[in-house]
């Protein structure tokens, strides 16, 4: 017997924390934390449950194990076992004949989670002539990346030093549940600190407990206190005026912007008390370094994305705190080989760009918006991603599955995603799914979508295969480590598929790596590092300078930034130019609430369930606002429900709301219930929790594993999937990206005595 230990890494999460594996004959079977590699620190695997199922998922009875073909009707669960050879075969040359027949744009890509590498799909679909990788960057990734590219040339981090930073804003997430990172042990450091910690979250979470001023915002109206607490920022004198006059643009005009968004009228709109938000802006503005981060719970809102995100950098300008330490930094652009060189997205022709759906409806999140800003971040030699910022629209994507509309859609390849489950609208997915020529997963499990596809191909997960986060490449840092033991059975990493499909579609000189391993060694040398070097640590970092705008450009003069006016764009040409609003304003839904609020005599209420005065929502049941999407341990979207451990202690999707909106509704946590609105319906178990009135929070991506896949019940994703309330439509969308809304919807609640199935 050989026994060896080996470094690798975890990937459950977008961390891949490091592990040591102990290898014998070839398979792994033991797995410890290795704190000698990045991220350095035992307490964040020590505070997981997820990082043991590395080892229990590579002999998991339910895996699969090797490329499956569909023999039945669609979502009959009737599979053959096949080659590799076969399969890809028989993919490759159905993919050319729909090309041959509707043209290269026939195929789109659906692509979610961490626990893959995309850049080797969008190389595919760049190099097959597709534009239609289909993603939820619109309501994850994309819109802070647009808005602080257009603000600031470039994308901005948190920058939280102990000795330096003097207050920490958390807006629209929680970190104990969304990722247990480092990030988070920092937060409960600086909450038993003197350094003052605000929350912006309508449920009082677990960062919202240690905070000392907990902001429970009426769901989607984040715009308007972004604009409320600049206002008070101009009005008592604490924005940096020499900053502002030296490097922002368009001040003036957002001082007048700003005007009407009084603390009166914006608490009576956000349902919070005019002192927090004097009080929260008095913290923010009064720090000598100030850190924001926000979350999905901004991301996913909406008309209103755009200008909430434009709105924080705007807050981050006027008060100095942009690429300062203690505060945010301007990243660096990788160089290590970025991922727009490894997505070939320049190999495009401009016929095949032509076909992106998006260009009449989203002005920005299409090849034309991604041009004109590529021509600004480029000034300072930066370059933002491709694939993930062009990514089509859902809508527009199932339309043309389904209507054929402006061409036919008639394939489709699913990666690390579950689209029945994860994507808006549960029964449109359905139906355009379902009427697909061919459908590929690449999958470990046999999920509700891998369940009605043409072909299942078994994916290389954790330990099998080697890790790179990168980030996109928008910043000069990539984390992870080698592959243990190659993968188990007949399994294959994401990038050896998507190689051996480009071999056989004529892509042969466009994929000189062959493993994943090279194509990653690759990528580093361009650093001047090795695969062996990167693996030591399990991390490639290069500290990044600050105040960067000051350093000398090539006419040597200050670099100032890579916009229009070479300033922080307070007032954004760009948006002008594409239609858009110069200044951040909040969508039509509320902004005509702002000029009617501020009414003498209103008092505005918190709307917290801890005490405080009441939402005053009338006593109805259409008064509620729906909001999903609040990630929960050990769980993580649709993933790892079918962990007998978790499900034990975590069995049931929950809908929370506050006890005494329990109240009103004449319900009690335990109760069993029905959610509903004109789109949908789902049902949950009621459990009471510590948030804002008239809220409800419900479990997104819920499904049940243990149940038979495929027709009738599709792993149950009709009862408790949170997605058949949502609607994913880019007219109701923000204009720019086509963000659709998973939060701040109207909703319905009854009790159900009717079991689950």
């Amino acid at each position: 017997m050989v026994r060896e230990l080996k470094p690798t890494n975890c990937h459950f999460c977008g961390y891949l924390c490091a592990f040591t594996a102990t290898v014998e004959d070839g398979r792994v079977v033991d797995l410890e934390p290795d704190v000698t590699r990045y991220p350095y620190d035992e307490k964040i695997v020590k505070g997981c449950r997820r990082w043991r199922m590395n080892l229990d998922v590579l002999e998991d009875e339910e895996r699969i194990n090797y490329p499956l073909r569909r023999t039945g009707e669609r979502g009959s669960n009737e599979w053959e076992r096949v080659s590799w050879d076969d399969a890809l075969d028989d993919i490759a040359e159905r993919l050319r004949a729909l090309a041959k027949e509707h043209g290269p744009a026939t195929l789109a890509s659906a692509i979610g989670g961490p626990h893959a590498s995309f850049w080797p799909l969008h190389r595919f679909m760049s190099l097959f002539g597709s534009p239609n990788n289909m993603g939820i960057g619109q309501i994850c990734w994309n819109p802070r990346i647009w808005m602080d590219a257009l603000t600031f040339g470039w994308t901005v981090e948190a920058d939280i030093d102990p000795t330096l930073t003097e207050a920490v804003f958390i807006w629209g997430t929680n970190p104990a549940q969304s990722d247990n990172s480092a990030f988070w042990r920092s937060l409960i450091g600086i909450s038993k600190s003197e350094v003052p910690l605000v929350v912006v979250d309508p449920r009082r979470t677990q960062v919202a407990a240690r905070a000392d001023l907990w902001l429970p915002i009426r769901p989607g109206t984040d715009c308007v206190l972004a604009l409320g607490l600049i206002h008070v920022i101009v009005e008592e004198g604490l924005a940096d005026r020499d900053f502002v006059e030296q490097w922002c643009h368009g001040y003036d005009e957002l001082v007048e912007h700003v005007k009407p968004y009084t603390p009166k009228a914006v608490g009576r709109v956000c349902g919070l008390a005019p002192e927090d938000i004097e009080r929260a802006a008095r913290i923010f503005g009064g720090a000598g370094a100030a850190v924001l981060v926000s979350g999905r719970g901004v991301d996913q809102i909406g008309p209103d994305v755009s200008p909430t995100h434009r709105a924080i950098c705007c807050l981050r300008a006027i008060t100095g705190n942009v690429d300062k330490r203690g505060a945010c930094v301007l990243a660096e652009m990788s160089d290590f080989t970025p991922e727009v060189d490894l997505e070939m997205s320049a190999r495009m022709t401009d016929e095949q760009r032509a076909a992106c759906l998006n260009t009449p409806y989203t002005p920005l999140q299409c090849y034309e918006g991604y041009e004109r800003v590529r021509r600004l971040t480029e000034k300072l030699g930066r370059r933002l991603p491709v694939r993930y910022l062009t990514s089509a629209h859902p809508d527009l994507v199932l339309k043309a599955m389904i209507e054929g509309d402006p061409y036919p859609v008639r394939a489709l390849i699913v990666e690390a995603t579950n689209p029945l489950l994860t994507y808006a609208d549960t029964h449109r997915v359905f139906k355009a799914l379902m009427s697909l020529d061919l459908l590929v997963v690449l999958e470990y499990y046999m999920t509700p979508t891998a369940s009605i596809a043409d072909y299942v191909l078994p994916a290389a997960g954790a330990i099998e295969r080697p890790t790179f986060q990168a980030h996109g490449g928008v910043a000069n840092i990539a984390y992870g480590g080698p592959a243990a033991v190659d993968p188990y059975y007949g399994r294959k990493t994401d990038y050896d598929v998507f190689r051996e499909l480009g071999l056989r579609l004529g892509q042969a000189e466009d994929w000189p790596d062959a493993t994943l391993q090279e194509a990653y060694a690759r990528t580093l040398a361009e650093a001047g590092v090795s695969w062996e070097d990167y693996c030591t640590t399990g991390l490639y970092w290069r500290p990044p300078a600050y105040e960067k705008h000051k350093l000398p450009g090539a006419d040597g003069e200050p670099a100032g930034f890579a916009t229009t006016t070479g300033k922080i764009e307070l007032a954004c040409e760009v948006l002008d130019a594409l239609g858009g609003d110069r200044l951040p304003s909040p969508s039509p839904r509320f902004a005509s609430l702002v000029t009617s609020c501020g009414l003498e005599g209103e008092e505005p209420a918190t709307g917290a369930s801890d005490g405080a005065s009441p939402s005053g929502a009338a006593d109805r049941n259409d008064g509620l606002v729906l909001i999903t999407g609040a990630r929960k341990q050990p769980y993580n979207a649709s993933m790892f429900l079918a962990n007998g451990d978790f499900r034990e202690s975590y069995p049931d999707p929950l809908v929370e709301v506050s006890p005494r909106t329990a109240e009103r509704l004449g319900l009690a946590s335990g109760d069993r219930v029905t959610l509903s609105n004109e789109k949908g319906e789902a049902s949950f178990i009621l459990k009471t929790a510590p948030m804002r009135d008239d809220v409800v929070s419900a479990d997104y991506g819920w499904w049940y594993p243990e149940r038979e896949p495929g027709a009738p019940g599709f792993g149950g994703i009709w009862e408790s999937n949170i997605n058949t309330l949502t609607d994913c439509s880019v007219a109701d969308g923000e204009a720019m990206i086509g963000t659709w809304s998973y939060n701040a919807i109207r909703c319905t609640i009854r009790k159900t005595d009717e079991p689950t199935a």
